[in-house]
């Protein structure tokens, strides 16, 4: 495990006028939910079978457990993790169009983290159910600055959903190929990745970001999921070959957790001030010097069945995920966080309709046992 390092002295402690709403948040909420909803509705017209507006395609669906480290600082010791404890929890590997691409298309990486059997008082919404999720990509920063430059991205994705995949692979390759120029350079294009040029490497060894800041109990918190186990370490970086089958990135996940397990760290990064350290910039990458990434939790998951049809039926058709699912301790801060609320449900609820698949929060992972 990472040697321990001391939090900060003195962690900004949460108060709610620190996070005010804008005033035209709600309609830009409404905008932004009523364009996911025209993406779920074309791959749906052309599909017949309603699938996510963001992270469609899964590539792996985990079994694991989170146990919370004893003996915690007070400042880390928060919600979630007030105490030590083992959790069941479900791991969603994806990437993030809402259409179900050849992994030639080579878009960012996300992890979605639900943890089961949490207790504490709910957000909003969320009442009636024990999970708490923490939705995560490849990447430290947001792309868009504002709601408003977010919902202009998501526009673009709307008229290109489910149209000239060719093209998209194509235009993939030869943004991977600029996207490693850049690189070599010593540079990383966030926009260039987004958009199709995302090095194809292999999602297990990946470090996953929450990117947005949530409550961490009475401080603010962002957070991390780092691969640790030598077996997860060892593909860090490794390129998968996406040639040969479109789902590559599945049958490499798949292959590992065929005789393999994994274990990764999950880490909190505490605000030690609202100036240098925004809640509403998501496009700001915290100083680690300042507050570095300090280990709260360990995930494992041991060698199983790393996707099937089955799997896929029961959390990709039958569960959501979304950072609003949890505890009134861990609730999302800032205009994008908020904005994401009403989307997700609201696609939630679409796949729901048209499924006729009640899309819900679980209380076990009986569901994966293949």
């Amino acid at each position: 495990m990472t040697p321990p390092l001391q939090p900060p002295l003195s962690p900004q402690r949460y108060e709610a006028s620190l996070d005010p709403v804008e005033d035209d948040e709600a309609q830009t909420a409404q905008d932004i939910a009523e364009t996911m909803l025209r993406i779920a509705g074309k791959t749906f017209a052309d599909g017949g079978h309603a699938i996510r507006s963001v992270h469609a395609k899964s590539h792996g669906l985990l079994k694991a457990e989170l146990e919370v480290l004893a003996d915690l600082p007070a400042v880390l010791a928060q919600g979630l993790f007030a105490r030590p404890g083992r959790y069941p929890t479900l791991m969603r590997f994806s990437t993030i169009p809402g259409d179900i691409l050849d992994d030639k298309v080579s878009t960012p990486r996300g992890l979605a983290l639900k943890v089961l059997g949490v207790e504490g008082e709910r957000l909003e919404g969320a009442e009636g159910a024990s999970t708490q999720d923490f939705v995560m990509v490849n990447g430290p920063r947001f792309n868009s600055k504002t709601g408003k430059a977010f919902l202009r991205g998501l526009k673009l994705v709307a008229a290109t959903t489910d149209k000239a995949e060719g093209a998209k692979e194509a235009l993939s390759a030869v943004l991977r190929g600029t996207e490693k120029l850049v690189e070599a350079f010593g540079g990383k294009s966030g926009t260039l990745r987004s958009l199709g040029g995302e090095p194809p490497t292999h999602v297990l060894g990946e470090t996953y970001f929450a990117q947005l800041p949530l409550r961490h109990g009475e401080h603010i918190a962002k957070y991390q999921l780092v691969p640790v186990s030598a077996e997860l370490t060892a593909l860090t970086g490794q390129l998968v070959d996406l040639h040969d089958t479109g789902n590559a990135l599945r049958e490499a996940l798949v292959e590992h957790f065929r005789s393999h397990g994994g274990r990764w760290e999950l880490r909190a990064q505490l605000c030690t001030n609202v100036y240098d350290m925004p809640l509403d910039d998501p496009t700001a990458e915290w100083s680690e010097e300042e507050s570095p990434y300090l280990t709260v939790a360990v995930v494992t998951a041991p060698p199983q069945t790393g996707w099937s049809a089955a799997r896929s039926a029961a959390v990709d058709d039958g569960m959501g995920f979304s950072p609003w699912h949890g505890l009134q301790a861990h609730r999302p801060l800032g205009a994008i966080m908020r904005l994401r609320k009403l989307a997700y449900a609201t696609s939630q609820r679409f796949r729901s309709q048209r499924n006729a698949i009640a899309v819900q929060e679980p209380d076990k992972l009986d569901a994966l046992d293949d």
